[in-house]
């Protein structure tokens, strides 16, 4: 461009979403997956009153919107990058006190919460029904 040689990129950030130049989104996964992590080493070391009432409000609020951020746009198809996801809040879970012996499942039961990927169906879901409804400014035929 204009006398300049341009290089190649393999993956460029754009409002926070690692693109990648073969749109996997193994990089996206393990960037969310390493700053929810970040954020659950905080809570863990320096939350001492662990019940469910109080840890759930801040998995929502910190930690959460880390492998949630526009995923919409990046949504996991490999079973690999949604284990990787998974496994914040499965290791979340296992913080509460008295929930440690169960399994999975039934902590997401007992706190109330669903898996990321039921979550990431269910926004999808929402968002083709607004499609078909017009009431998204993107219409179902495109």
């Amino acid at each position: 461009m204009e006398g300049h040689k341009l290089e190649k990129c393999h993956e460029e950030t754009d409002l926070g979403v690692l693109v990648s130049d073969d749109l996997k989104v193994e990089s996206q996964c393990s960037q969310a997956f390493s700053k929810a992590n970040r954020m659950l080493g905080i809570l863990k070391r320096n939350i001492v009153n662990k019940t469910p009432r109080i840890m759930v409000n801040l998995y929502k609020t910190l930690i959460r919107p880390h492998v949630e951020y526009c995923v919409s746009a990046w949504t996991p198809y490999y079973a690999k990058d949604k284990n990787t996801l998974e496994r914040i809040q499965h290791r979340f879970t296992k913080l509460i006190h008295g929930l440690q012996r169960l399994t999975y499942a039934e902590r997401l039961e007992k706190l109330g919460l669903w898996t990321l990927e039921e979550r990431r169906n269910r926004a999808d879901l929402i968002e083709v029904f607004k499609m078909a409804n017009n009431l998204s400014p993107i219409p179902l035929s495109s």
